[in-house]
């Protein structure tokens, strides 16, 4: 067990400098230039991109991309840092030594980031800096301090903004599109569509299509963050934690699909101002609470004892064909 590791790390008790010894003060020192410098080095050297907005800072132009439908990015270092958090007692007790593979991904880490920059994609050098962030630690303190950092660091990846995949949004629209279709005309309320549109078959007169702003991506991106986090602390093995988080996918477009199909009902019903209105920009809230009410259900489904439930199902039956 590293000593001056496990003294720097707070416990219940809390914080108290003056408790600690003159190895965790090194220590703490130690990270604290290292944090420093990669803070100066992707501040004033990491990103070519845009200069004229951002500056050369690598951070300033992430603040520029976590607005309006990607705003949650800014919450992810923070869930980060709860579940470093989370994980303080087992990374001080994990057995600690310089492992040199660490160095390996410490030279792919500045690798991507002189990339980043040379390429003018900020994005790589954010995932350089993720690396750094894991690789660092891997370096001096070995694998098992590592593994532990492995989802606060893994995580960060969810928070470097993709706007550039709102050009891939078609086939989602078409799926949900049809999808949508073909329940509305399930259930009588007779629609035709045309591509992403879907207009009136009955004496309600109604169009509606679904622009890219309404494919379900940037639900999907938001709802796979929250997915991701729920997973790594409500799962106990890694199995079910990627079931759930790959579950995001299937929650995000179900709850488009929900949204699309509401809409449509809200212009048959009050007429397509009123829907494509108030309704219309306000929608997504209420869809987000389905989404996670769906995923808490996923959640459920997955911690079930499917053995107990089965047989308290089948005693319940032999009961009632008893008497």
């Amino acid at each position: 067990m590293n000593e001056p590791l496990q003294k720097a790390l707070p416990g219940p008790a809390g914080f108290g400098w003056s408790r600690l010894s003159n190895s965790a003060r090194r220590e703490i020192g130690f990270w604290a230039v290292v944090a420093g410098m990669l803070f100066f080095m992707f501040h004033l050297h990491g990103n070519s991109q845009e200069v004229a907005t951002c500056r050369h800072s690598l951070f300033l132009w992430l603040r520029s991309r976590w607005q309006g439908d990607y705003a949650y990015g800014m919450f992810l270092p923070l869930a980060s840092l709860f579940a470093l958090w989370r994980r303080r007692r087992e990374i001080a007790a994990a057995p600690t030594g310089v492992d040199w593979r660490g160095a390996g991904v410490v030279a792919a880490a500045l690798f991507l980031h002189w990339l980043g920059v040379l390429a003018q994609q900020p994005r790589i050098s954010a995932a350089g800096l993720i690396f750094l962030l894991w690789g660092l630690p891997f370096l001096i303190y070995g694998y098992g301090v590592a593994r532990w950092l492995l989802f606060p660091c893994g995580y960060l990846f969810l928070a470097i903004p993709l706007n550039f995949i709102d050009s891939m949004t078609a086939p989602l629209r078409i799926f949900a599109t049809a999808v949508s279709a073909g329940i509305l005309n399930g259930f009588g309320l007779e629609v035709q569509r045309v591509g992403s549109g879907l207009f009136s078959a009955a004496g309600n007169p109604f169009s509606f299509n679904v622009a890219p702003e309404c494919s379900g991506l940037r639900s999907l991106l938001a709802m796979t963050a929250l997915m991701g986090f729920y997973a790594w602390y409500s799962q106990k093995t890694l199995a079910k934690k990627w079931i759930l988080f790959l579950g995001s996918i299937p929650v995000a477009v179900i709850a488009n699909i929900c949204r699309i199909i509401l809409v449509v009902v809200a212009a048959a019903i009050w007429g397509q101002e009123t829907a494509m209105g108030l309704w219309h920009d306000y929608s997504g809230y209420p869809i987000f609470l389905i989404g996670i009410a769906t995923m808490l259900l996923l959640d459920r489904l997955l911690n079930m004892d499917y053995r107990t439930a089965w047989t308290r199902l089948k005693n319940h039956f032999l009961a009632r064909a008893s008497s």
